[in-house]
């Protein structure tokens, strides 16, 4: 009975994809990491869920390695697009990325987006990860001002002021976006 039960709850958190407000049952302070991943990780399970400012490589072990490293590696980007990339200037930029471990999208987009980054070369240090609940609160004191209603959401800056987002999927490619983003207002 347990098990239908999860199975119809899971169901419903995917159906609803990455935009539901539905409130997250008690969430947990402080989300540890499982030891271990077991193939097949229900990741709608809070015990799994990333909440709050973490480093990258939270997402790039057990059980989010499940997930990461699959969507990472079999991303091809478009090379034409990564190389107007490395022309534009890195050094008044900064990226927050706003994702839900729980997400289909968030965990769809957000290896991809990591690996243009990579090849991009951008600095590390200069890239802020945020993890959300289910209903789209993380216990981060900024974090209201970010006006999220989806996930994955990238915000880019320029000199720290906002230059552009891209929401839950790329509209074009996220190597298209983000040369346009970037190469906005610029002549």
């Amino acid at each position: 009975m347990n098990r239908l039960l999860v199975v119809l709850i899971s169901i419903l958190v995917l159906s609803s994809g990455c935009k539901s407000k539905q409130p997250a049952a008690e969430t947990p302070r402080v989300m540890e990491q499982q030891p271990a991943a077991q193939a097949g990780t229900n990741f709608s399970e809070q015990t799994t869920w990333v909440l709050g400012y973490f480093p990258r490589d939270r997402i790039t072990r057990p059980p989010h390695s499940e997930w990461f490293l699959k969507g990472y590696d079999d991303y091809m980007i478009k090379s034409d697009v990564v190389n107007i990339l490395t022309d534009i200037p890195k050094d008044n930029l900064s990226i927050k990325i706003v994702m839900g471990t729980w997400c289909p999208d968030s965990r769809r987009e957000v290896p991809r987006f990591m690996r243009v980054l990579d090849i991009w070369q951008f600095p590390a240090d200069r890239i802020t990860f945020i993890g959300v609940d289910n209903a789209k609160l993380s216990p981060v004191g900024e974090y209201e001002g970010l006006g999220i209603e989806r996930v994955p959401t990238f915000i880019f800056y320029k000199n720290n002021i906002e230059a552009g987002r891209i929401i839950e999927n790329p509209v074009t490619s996220l190597e298209q976006d983000m040369v346009n983003i970037l190469t906005r207002n610029e002549n």
